[in-house]
């Protein structure tokens, strides 16, 4: 079978990298080449030259990098293909050369990738498959560092390929753009760390195009720019690049006395300002270990080193296990609500989804939960997953919208709702509209999919998906898909939390590497004691020693009676580790035959399928930080 060959274009003077047809030099005013990193004359010494330290390692004048794109049909490396590779080889601020080629992927090219990067299944036919192109890149990018922006995808797919194909990975050093400009550049200067914003930035000879060879001539001027900065801050050599990401600032260091004196235990820490505020909660398994490296190289987080900075000293809260470590950090961040920490902050603000307690319900959303009759479902992190939830009802069951509480004895006018067939107009009373009785029916249905089987909601919601779909109407059918993900992952959250709430008392047991025993008591889903047991111990006075000196807890109305709801799915993954042993029993722990925690499968098939319809963002979410770190500091 013939095919294309890669096309290596190489700049006057540099030697040709490879065996394969080339292209023509271009002009050298074709060749954007900034002037960055100049190289000195060299001479011969007449004598012992002393080097000097800012020339110990790897000059960056002298690496040479090879900046490369991969263009593919999705965005795993694992089930996708790589339908184009571009390369260019630059040192010292010269462009050496370049590589480019189109890849048969040997399966269709998806249409809306089609459209993204214009490269269609008729271009890549006669192409080389991967098992020709890509050794040809391998030989191209020998002994050099790889530069890619975004580099955990380019790379991944590089390393799979050779899995692939049966190649050995080299393994090479490997340098991220998108990472390097977020310690580099400040928020003012650039919104994000996206290549797009980063060529406007750097004002590049090249805009990127969702074209590999674009888009690596794009990375050649945005590395070249970072360079010029990092030049600034006192890097000035590839090991220095290497370790920028991760400088120790003074201040940092200056609080290492902060860990001085903590057990090497399980347990809770908090860092306390001069006047004694909780600045961050934390937990750890060895609380001496984890501290200290608050002030070292591992941590490279921007807030951690501005609360480092402001911290005066550290408590720690000793525990027997780490599960009461992990709870005792949930209840801490509630109770302080430290500033510098992100999750698990504000409880009180989790909002649920409420039937009311009325003649004709309706869905609500409310912050509290009342000892009132009523159904709710949630919690809910965020208003707008909880209003899917509540379309994903609204679409399957014909619920009133409306917010005015109905009379079924003094009829009024009704919404456009009832014109269109989505409810019942029990506005209307009960000769014109649905009765009390009738409306029920829709009430009971909810209760029943909310509490047992969401079978009802989730048929209507596929139904609808999959005729819009028929009608090639994609972006309606995501929607409808996001509501359906919404609704039933709430309502599988909601009935796994319930099954453990609804039990008084549950002691539970989990081997520890000792060959001991760690032991919880859980009333209501909340941790009440927690302890150890040594190995060969007998149990049972351990067990009632815990119960009798275990926490009573005040329950209250809903579906949390005596603990939030992470705290819950924190005792959930506990007793749900391999080998954990229910000791005692008080009532009744099961979940739903037909519950919601059945369509498991479906909910991973839904986030798969949004994922693939974004393939190509990188997901960490990098941002430039507040202010430039110094590599000198």
């Amino acid at each position: 079978m013939s095919y294309a060959a890669p096309s290596v274009r190489t700049m006057p003077g540099a030697p040709l990298q490879l065996p394969l047809q080339t292209s023509p030099c271009p002009p050298a005013d074709h060749v954007r080449v900034p002037s960055l990193l100049p190289t000195r004359p060299r001479t011969a010494p007449t004598g012992p030259v002393q080097t000097s330290f800012d020339e110990l390692g790897s000059p960056l004048r002298e690496v040479t990098f090879v900046v490369v794109d991969l263009e593919t049909t999705g965005g795993s490396p694992h089930t996708c293909e790589i339908t184009e590779i571009g390369a260019v080889k630059v040192r010292g601020g010269e462009v050496l050369g370049e590589f480019q080629t189109l890849v048969d992927p040997v399966t269709a090219i998806p249409a809306f990738i089609a459209v993204l990067t214009g490269i269609t299944d008729a271009m890549v036919a006669g192409s080389p498959r991967l098992e020709q192109a890509l050794p040809a890149f391998l030989e191209f990018s020998r002994g050099s560092v790889l530069v890619a922006h975004n580099a955990p995808f380019d790379l991944g797919f590089l390393k799979a390929g050779c899995a692939r194909t049966g190649l050995p990975w080299p393994a090479p050093d490997a340098v991220d753009t998108a990472r390097l400009a977020r310690r580099v550049l400040t928020r003012d200067e650039a919104p994000d760390c996206k290549l797009a914003s980063l060529a406007r930035l750097f004002r590049a000879g090249t805009t990127p195009s969702h074209r590999a060879l674009a888009d690596a001539r794009a990375t050649v001027d945005v590395l070249h720019g970072l360079l010029a900065r990092l030049g600034g801050l006192g890097v000035h050599s590839l090991e220095e690049l290497r370790t920028f990401s991760s400088q120790v600032s003074p201040a940092q260091r200056r609080k290492r006395h902060l860990a001085d004196g903590l057990p090497s235990l399980p347990g809770v820490y908090l860092f306390r300002d001069g006047r004694g505020r909780v600045l961050y909660v934390g937990k750890s398994t060895d609380l001496r270990t984890r501290v200290r490296q608050y002030f070292t190289a591992s941590e490279n987080r921007t807030r951690m080193a501005e609360m480092v900075a402001v911290a005066e000293r550290v408590d720690p809260v000793v525990c027997s296990t780490a599960l009461e470590a992990e709870v005792r950090e949930l209840r801490l961040i509630a109770e302080h609500d430290p500033r510098y920490n992100r999750r698990s902050r504000r409880p009180d603000k989790a909002l649920w989804v409420k039937l009311t307690v009325e003649a004709f319900p309706r869905l609500s959303l409310v912050r509290s939960v009342l000892d009132d009759g009523a159904v709710y479902l949630g919690p809910f992190g965020r208003t707008a997953t909880a209003e899917l939830a509540v379309a994903a009802v609204h679409e399957a069951l014909p619920l009133r919208q409306c917010t005015q509480r109905l009379s079924p004895r003094r009829p009024s006018s009704a919404c456009v709702l009832a014109e269109m067939r989505r409810c019942g107009a029990p506005c209307l009373g009960p000769d014109a509209g649905e009765s009390v009785d009738a409306y029920a029916e829709h009430t009971a249905a909810y209760r029943a999919a909310v509490s047992a089987d969401p079978a009802r909601v989730v048929e209507a919601l596929t139904a609808r998906i999959a005729a819009l779909a028929a009608d090639e109407r994609y972006e309606d059918a995501a929607a409808q898909r996001d509501r359906l993900t919404a609704f039933v992952r709430a309502t599988a959250r909601l009935q796994r939390i319930t099954a453990l709430t609804a039990v008084p008392e549950l002691v539970a047991a989990r081997p520890t590497a000792d060959l001991g025993w760690e032991v919880a008591v859980v009333r209501r889903g909340r941790l009440v004691a927690a302890g150890t047991i040594p190995r060969g111990a007998h149990p049972a006075p351990y067990v009632d020693a815990l119960l009798a000196t275990a926490e009573t807890p005040l329950t209250g109305p809903g579906p949390l009676p005596a603990a939030r709801a992470e705290e819950v799915e924190c005792v959930l993954r506990w007793l749900e580790t391999p080998g954990t042993r229910l000791v005692r029993l008080e009532g009744t722990y099961a979940s739903p035959a037909y519950g919601a925690g059945g369509r498991r499968a479906w909910l991973e098939a839904a986030q798969d399928a949004r994922a693939a319809a974004r393939p190509f963002d990188d997901r960490r979410g990098l941002r430039p930080v507040a202010r430039p770190a110094r590599a000198s500091a």
